[in-house]
């Protein structure tokens, strides 16, 4: 994985503070981060699994009632 200081990050145009998940491709995979704490843990997702999760939102399978 690249460094993640190298990495162009974004987050949803929706996210009005610094609490969200910001989202960066690395290479051919995806990186996942906290935006709270840029120097924190990062999670790295295939494209597959990313395509799939949001493929998920996208059909509303993450809806809870």
């Amino acid at each position: 994985m690249e460094q993640t200081a190298e990495l162009v990050w974004r987050k949803s145009g929706r996210c009005d503070t610094n609490t969200c998940v910001e989202v960066a491709e690395s290479g051919r995979d995806i990186a996942i981060r906290d935006s709270k704490r840029p120097d924190g843990p990062t999670l790295l997702f295939t494209r597959a699994e990313w395509d799939a999760f949001v493929g998920g939102v996208h059909d509303g399978d993450f809806q809870f009632d």
